[in-house]
């Protein structure tokens, strides 16, 4: 059950910084904060990088769909998985990362993202802590790989092998 409250703690983090920016600002509207980094409310109708941004509403279902079976997936894999835990806190992470994007999209219609990264000219699309946490997540993930099951470092080709 840790690993459904570290899931939920993720999903509350996520929300509640989502509310305090929709409260904050309006669409599109940005605060410096460094010479490197922006607060702004920005509204996502696409995955990742704003893939499918620009459909004609059908991705909405799509990823709603998408998000509830990959939450199930990742739910399954939690239990059965129970006894590996650096395993279970990166699906953790992922599972909560999920679910705070996916209420985003059944109540807006779309992801809040208003974390805005840049250098020069270049702006990284802006991304929010549900993205953050799939992030982190899918690196604890590949980190956990070259590892066996007491902690021991796989070496390259077993990791291969997993």
């Amino acid at each position: 059950m840790r690993w459904f409250a570290l899931a939920a703690l993720a999903v509350g983090l996520d929300q509640l910084s989502k509310y305090a920016v929709r409260q904050a600002f309006v669409f599109g509207e940005s605060v410096s904060i460094t010479s490197f980094f922006d607060l702004v409310l920005v509204f996502n109708p696409g995955a990742a990088f704003s893939f499918l941004s620009e459909a004609s509403g059908w991705q909405r279902g799509f990823f709603v769909t998408v998000a509830l079976a990959a939450s199930a997936f990742v739910s399954f894999l939690i239990v059965k998985h129970r006894d590996k835990p650096l395993f279970c806190f990166a699906l953790a992470l992922i599972l909560g990362g999920a679910v705070g994007n996916l209420i985003d999209r059944i109540m807006l219609g779309a992801v809040v993202d208003f974390l805005d990264f840049h250098v020069a000219d270049y702006h990284w699309p802006a991304f929010n802590l549900a993205d953050s946490s799939i992030f982190c997540g899918a690196a604890v993930l590949v980190w956990e790989s070259f590892f066996d099951r007491s902690g021991h470092r796989r070496t390259a080709r077993e990791a291969g092998d997993r």
